[in-house]
């Protein structure tokens, strides 16, 4: 039997990330993982849909080439050499994960574990079993796509987000079932690539976490593009049927419009992205006790469930579904472990999970921290505002990108409560806002900091400007 100081069970962001920092504080540390090395979001996820939509923004850039003076040929997409990059960039990005593995001496065992008391798992890979020891495990083993009722996914006609970025062949029609960040980026990546897409949302609006006005930019951007979306509506079903064009299948979707109206259209196939479901199943938690919340692990600050042997993190406990919070939590608790007496408690600070970065990589991008004016009226909280629309931007102009704007939402003492940007590179420029947020810089830190000309990034300093009434370009 090995044993180790840490285990670390799955290794996509928060996972390996984990490992890592477990063993940068002197743990020996393991790894198990089941599949390939990053996990969901290296392989299936964030860095393969960001190549996707790499490739579906190149393309319509090339399509309106002549609006800056350039003629080229007619371009059009290959769509397996399309999703053959993605899969290769997803590949490499695993080889880098394999070194770091390597790098830092943490031992990598394949295989699915399942705990059979709290300090030790037994890992089953290609029939082969064997026991792993260790004083304490890190849970750290994702989510996957989550079916509703009506709408079972059979992963060719009715897909999850795996299948969706795997397939070689482009659908003439896809229906998209939900419309926050992942429905959002498919529909954006298939409509650039001639598909003709539907967009259904249950909630009020696309983008539901988001700023009103925000997502307000992107519907208007995915409308001139051809797309239909419709929000509040509920899909009752989903059945594969044989479909309008000879020799295929497809699938006919059932939903009711926010007027009452019943709809039914056949689609080639059919994406669902309406959530998550925690990947906590066939671990054998109940059976050491460990604490659920439905489908999330309870934890505390420092991660550790009620059994003190064993943490959790990531897409698993009830906490954001974001890649970068997983690998932050990662980081926290391993340091909780290393970090544990009293002399030792200035060195842990736990996550401050009011400025949590928000990021969708549609065209226009969308990023946020804090909270929405939506939000602050609910709460009763009194706000200022300042806008900063992108159409006032040299930087905006010249690149040819003016859809969007930068909001910032302050409080009675000029305290940041929100940023929220839509716009090219808003997924870059919410980095600044974050750092001061988080370090409780104000409104005039930003408005009297100077920002380097022409660039996106200056919409910030504006619309700080903007809410002490000091804006000068708009």
């Amino acid at each position: 039997m090995s044993r180790y100081h840490v285990v670390v069970i799955g290794s996509g962001p928060g996972g390996y990330v984990a490992a890592i920092r477990a063993a940068q504080l002197g743990f020996q540390t393991a790894i198990i993982e089941r599949e390939s090395l990053g996990g969901i979001c290296l392989n299936w996820g964030c860095i393969p849909t960001k190549a996707l939509l790499t490739s579906a923004h190149l393309l319509e850039q090339v399509k309106h080439a002549v609006d800056f003076g350039i003629k080229v040929p007619a371009a059009e997409a290959d769509f397996p050499a399309v999703i053959a990059r993605s899969r290769q960039v997803a590949a490499d990005m695993a080889k880098g994960i394999e070194y770091l593995m390597n790098k830092n001496k943490i031992t990598v065992i394949r295989g699915t574990a399942t705990f059979t008391d709290r300090f030790k798992v037994r890992v089953e890979n290609q029939g082969q079993s064997q026991e792993i020891e260790s004083d304490r495990f890190i849970v750290a083993t994702g989510a996957r796509a989550r079916a509703l009722p009506g709408v079972p996914m059979d992963g060719e006609f009715v897909m999850g987000y795996r299948q969706a970025m795997s397939i070689t062949t482009k659908p003439e029609s896809l229906c998209v079932l939900g419309a926050g960040a992942i429905g959002v980026e498919f529909a954006d990546f298939y409509a650039s690539m001639g598909t003709k897409v539907t967009l259904l949302e249950a909630m009020d609006h696309i983008l539901p976490q988001e700023d009103e006005e925000v997502a307000a930019v992107v519907l208007r951007s995915f409308q001139k593009r051809g797309m239909e979306v419709q929000a509040k509506v509920r899909v009752s079903a989903a059945e594969i049927v044989p479909a309008d064009f000879p020799s295929k299948k497809g699938v006919r979707v059932t939903w009711q419009t926010s007027a009452g109206k019943t709809e039914n259209v056949v689609f080639e196939r059919m994406l669902s992205a309406a959530g998550v479901a925690a990947n906590t199943d066939n671990l054998g938690l109940e059976a050491i006790g460990v604490r659920l919340q439905r489908d999330r692990i309870v934890v505390d600050d420092r991660y550790r469930t009620n059994i003190e042997s064993i943490y959790a993190i990531g897409d698993c406990i009830p906490t954001a579904s974001l890649a970068h919070v997983a690998s932050m939590e990662g980081i926290k608790a391993a340091e909780g472990m290393k970090f544990t007496r009293a002399s030792h408690h200035e060195h842990f600070s736990p996550i401050n999970y009011d400025w949590i970065p928000s990021c969708t990589y549609c065209h226009p991008e969308v990023a946020s921290i804090g909270k929405t004016e939506k939000k602050l009226k609910e709460e009763g909280i009194t706000y200022k505002k300042g806008v900063f629309p992108f159409r006032a931007s040299g930087r905006a102009r010249a690149v040819g990108e003016m859809d969007g704007f930068v909001k910032v939402l302050a409080g009675e003492y000029n305290q940041i409560l929100g940023v929220h940007i839509v716009g090219e590179g808003a997924t870059e420029i919410i980095s600044g806002p974050m750092l001061g947020a988080a370090n409780e810089l104000t409104v005039e830190n930003f408005a009297r900091t100077m920002h380097a000309h022409p660039t996106f990034s200056e919409g910030v300093m504006e619309a700080m400007a903007a809410v002490l009434g000091e804006a000068v370009n708009i």
